[in-house]
Parts: structure tokens; C-alpha cells; sequence
């Protein structure tokens, strides 16, 4: 049963490394990809839009895109953890009194 369950998750984190979302920061100076398992795999800057002698200003929209990356991330991760649940039910109680969506 263990062995099982650690297979899944396995699974589930290769399934979770190929969904890749995107954050942007406001007016799309930056943008920021990311993958369900919650890690950066890229960051994209136009350097035109941007004034570099304001530093807070450019760091404030890498992490405006940042954090909207990992949110949508996360969310991606929840609804393939809450599909895998389902389907680890058995027949007839992927509901469950609705706990599951």
C-alpha cells in the first residue's frame, strides 16, 4: 500500500512538472513561468518597459509575477491533487458527500 501511494505521488509530481503556468507583472514588463510543482522555470524581462534606476519599482514587478505564477501554480496543483484522489476512490464515491468537489 505505501509503495503505492509513493508510486503516485511520483507520478504526480512528473504529471504537476509538465503543466507550466505564466504570472505577469501589471502592464507585462515581466513574466514569470512557472510549473504545478511551484518552480520558476523562467523569467522574461523587456528591458524597455522598465526604468532600472528605480530598483524597488523592478522589484516589485518580479514579484508581482512571481506570486502570480506560484498562485496559479498552486491552484493547477490542487485540481490534479483533488483528480487523483477521485480516481483513487472506489467506484461510486468519487463525491463522497461532496468533499471533493
Amino acid at each position: 500500500m505505501l509503495g503505492d501511494m509513493e508510486e503516485r505521488q511520483k507520478e504526480m509530481r512528473k504529471k504537476l512538472a509538465e503543466i507550466s503556468v505564466t504570472g505577469t507583472s501589471p502592464e507585462g514588463a515581466v513574466t514569470v513561468t512557472a510549473n504545478a510543482n511551484r518552480q520558476i522555470t523562467d523569467i522574461a524581462i523587456d528591458q524597455e518597459q522598465l526604468d532600472w534606476s528605480d530598483v524597488e519599482m523592478v522589484q516589485d514587478l518580479v514579484l508581482a509575477a512571481v506570486n502570480q505564477a506560484l498562485e496559479l501554480a498552486a491552484a493547477k496543483e490542487a485540481e490534479e491533487t483533488q483528480r487523483m484522489v477521485k480516481d483513487m476512490l472506489p467506484p461510486g464515491l468519487g463525491n463522497l458527500g461532496n468533499l471533493f468537489g
